[in-house]
């Protein structure tokens, strides 16, 4: 590969703007670092935490600088290794999570650290692949480790509620538990019910209704752990609905979430809210990746873009209301 050959990028400038604030740009091609490896991009996956990083919301810890290139979750081919890398050749085909510090999502090639990219088998698509990162280990992490299910039914049974079940980690959240021994209660929009169920969820409630509102299980369960994937619902709401000792694992814990957080361990109470910081791991991309060429997960696609006109992509990640998820194509 020549040196002084360009590539097509998307990035931003300053905070905010939204999808006008991203710009089309020929940049060089990144070199890798010895313990990283050069991808050519074949797709990326949005995630809400992209355009809260334009926004300012991540501020001051993200971006490290500007111009910007976002995206975090990418699928692609081997095309240059670092010095170090032991355990890929040129002509692999990958899934990988890049670096949160220097993104580089949005581009036709980016650089990704060895120990977050991982084989991807020919029955995976790109597209499959790329929409792992960042959600499915999310929705892993609040069920494995923060919610305690055994993926593999040897658990006890758990009543587990998800809310906003259809969305990036909703959908993926809700086919991880019922790999698990759970009863999956999940909320979403009207027009969404069906697909939810379709995913494996036993009972499926509409957001807008007084009882989706209420969280209220259709069948009286309490929650012993909710996947909480949504925004704006205060702990009033969840705690009535939650067992002894059910926690509601937040995701995308805000200020308000934190507070709560630390005066449920003040208090002692055995209901618990969780904050999730995902913490990504090979190991566990690796096996979500697994579960997608053996079929019992599946990356449900909203929508794809092609890169040039990524705009498009943001501006339906800002809108909420993608099915699964967005992917842009180079």
């Amino acid at each position: 590969m020549a040196e002084n050959v360009k590539m097509h990028a998307v990035q931003y400038e300053r905070y905010g703007g939204g999808p006008a604030g991203l710009k089309h740009v020929d940049l060089p091609i990144p070199t890798p670092n010895k313990d990283e490896v050069l991808v050519k991009l074949e797709a990326t996956s949005l995630n809400p935490f992209d355009w809260k990083v334009q926004k300012g919301m991540i501020r001051p810890l993200l971006p490290r600088k500007f111009p910007h290139i976002p995206a975090l979750d990418v699928a692609g081919e081997v095309v240059r290794l670092g010095s170090d890398v032991k355990n890929f050749k040129t002509g692999d085909k990958v899934v990988a999570m890049l670096n949160p510090t220097s993104g580089g999502g949005l581009a036709e090639f980016a650089v990704a650290r060895e120990s977050l990219t991982v084989a991807r088998p020919t029955e995976v698509s790109a597209a499959e692949g790329a929409g792992l990162p960042v959600a499915a280990l999310t929705a892993h992490q609040a069920l494995a480790q923060s919610a305690g299910i055994k993926l593999d039914r040897t658990g006890n049974q758990a009543n587990i509620l998800i809310t906003a079940a259809s969305g990036g980690v909703g959908h993926y959240a809700v086919q991880l538990a019922k790999l698990g021994n759970t009863h999956v209660t999940a909320t979403c929009g009207a027009r969404n019910i069906e697909f939810v169920k379709s995913l494996g969820a036993d009972e499926v409630l509409d957001y807008k209704t007084q009882d989706g509102a209420a969280l209220n299980s259709p069948s009286g369960r309490k929650y012993d752990a909710v996947i909480h994937c949504a925004s704006g619902i205060p702990w009033s709401t969840f705690e009535p609905n939650l067992s002894a000792n059910g926690k509601v694992i937040d995701i995308t814990p805000g200020p308000s979430a934190l507070l709560t957080f630390a005066l449920k361990k003040l208090t002692f109470s055995k209901k618990q809210l969780v904050p999730l910081i995902l913490i990504p791991k090979s190991e566990h991309l690796n096996y979500l990746v697994q579960l997608v060429k053996e079929r019992k997960l599946k990356t449900v696609i909203d929508s794809k873009h092609p890169l040039n006109k990524a705009e498009d992509a943001w501006a339906k990640s800002i809108d909420g209301h993608a099915t699964g998820k967005i992917i842009v194509e180079p």
